[in-house]
This record gives C-alpha cells, sequence and structure tokens, in this order.
C-alpha cells in the first residue's frame, strides 16, 4: 500500500461523529479523522513494516496517519534523532501512548529517553517519559528490579504536577511497576506514602490512588501466585 493509498483510505473513512467522541475524552480534534485504533491496526497489518513510509506518514501531520507510522515503523532503525522529533509533535496523550507503547518501547534508546523525558517542560514530552516507564514495566520482562526501583524517585520528582496528562501518567508508571512483583510492589507503595507528604493535589491523588490498587488484595494474590509459579518453574 503506497502513500497516497493510505490518504485515500483515510479520506474515506472520515466519522465527524467519532471525532466529537474522541474529543470528549480528551483527544485533539485537529487533523483528526475520527478512525478508530482498531481500524489502523488493521490497515498497519495490510501495510507491514516500512520505516520509510513511516517517517513519510508522521510527517503529513494527521492524526491518523502519525498512529499508522508508530505501528508500522521497524524499532531497529528509528534513532534518537527521530524518536526526539517524534515527542516533539506529540499534541494529543492518545498518539503519545500509541507511540510509546508500540514503537519507542522497542527501541534501543527507550531507558534513556525516560529519564530525559521525564523532567521535561512539555506537558506531552513529560508524558511520554512516564508513560514509556509504565509500559516498559509491563513489557521488558528481562529487565532487572534495578532499573525500576531507579524510576521510582523519578515518579516521586513528577508527582508534583498538576497537569492532567502528567499526573495521570505518573500514576500509571507507579501502579505498573508496582504490580511488577512483590519486592517492587512494596518499593512502590513505599513511594506512594513518600508522595503522600507533597504538598499538591495531584501528589495527593497519585499516592491514595496507587496505595488503593497496589496494596488490594486482588492485585497481592496475583503477585503472590505469580511468585510460586516463578519458583515451580525453577524446580
Amino acid at each position: 500500500m503506497q502513500y497516497e493509498d493510505i490518504i485515500d483510505k483515510i479520506n474515506s473513512l472520515y466519522n465527524p461523529e467519532a471525532i466529537s467522541g474522541m474529543t470528549r475524552f480528551g483527544i485533539n480534534p485537529d487533523n483528526n479523522y475520527g478512525v478508530s485504533v482498531a481500524t489502523l491496526r488493521k490497515i498497519a497489518k495490510e501495510i507491514g513494516v516500512d520505516h520509510d513510509l513511516a517517517i513519510q506518514l508522521w510527517q503529513s501531520g494527521i492524526h491518523e496517519t502519525r498512529m499508522l507510522a508508530c505501528l508500522i515503523d521497524d524499532p531497529k532503525l528509528v534513532t534518537r534523532e527521530q524518536m526526539q522529533n517524534w515527542v516533539m509533535d506529540f499534541d494529543s496523550w492518545d498518539i503519545c501512548d500509541q507511540c510509546c507503547s508500540n514503537l519507542f518501547r522497542k527501541t534501543e534508546y527507550a531507558r534513556q529517553k525516560v529519564l530525559e523525558w521525564s523532567f521535561a517542560d512539555g506537558e506531552f514530552v513529560k508524558r511520554a517519559g512516564f508513560v514509556l516507564m509504565a509500559v516498559l514495566a509491563v513489557h521488558d520482562k528481562k529487565a532487572d528490579d534495578s532499573l525500576f526501583e531507579h524510576f521510582l524517585p523519578v515518579i516521586k520528582a513528577g508527582a508534583a504536577d498538576d497537569r492532567n496528562f502528567v499526573r495521570k501518567a505518573v500514576n500509571w508508571a507507579l501502579r505498573q511497576i508496582g504490580k511488577r512483583n512483590l519486592y517492587l510492589n512494596s518499593k512502590a507503595i513505599e513511594t506512594a506514602r513518600e508522595i503522600q507528604h507533597i504538598d499538591t493535589r495531584s501528589a495527593r491523588w497519585i499516592a491514595s490512588d496507587a496505595i488503593r490498587e497496589l496494596s488490594s488484595q486482588a492485585v497481592q494474590d496475583r503477585l503472590k501466585t505469580r511468585k510460586q509459579n516463578d519458583k515451580t518453574k525453577k524446580l
């Protein structure tokens, strides 16, 4: 599928009602055609992996083609410069999250960008740092606990940011680290209790929400079962 074919396909799927619905969820309606992520994933599957086309699609500035770019790009060919250029273009939380989840986390620069972006000024750049933390906690199965312990002070530092899309990402990162295993669960809860003492509404919300989930019986039972299963596998 060529670039022009993709643009024509997106145009044919224009859905103003869907755009209105997305707007209610805080998604930027500019250059947005209202095409669902599920539909875009089907299109991406038809396209396959194509780094050069991904670059071209991103440069179009269209919401849907940027989503497709994140889905079809080859993480092995993504450079630090490309990541920086793209993150500076983020103008909506869904583009940020899809790009971090589907592409950036798979690159060799993901851990470096976590620390770089988490202290950035821009709302969506900073969000990207914490979203990367969250998705690495979920998907990077081989990472040592020490990596995520190193992230916890960064989470604490970001917890005072009252901007909506930042605080939600900080909360997400803390909860995902705390659901990785029992050891990190205790460390994440400890960090959340420290965050409780930060005198901002954002910090109080992040801490209380994380403690509620990470201390829940459901999470504790799941982590204990996981630990037992890991022991059994080693026997």
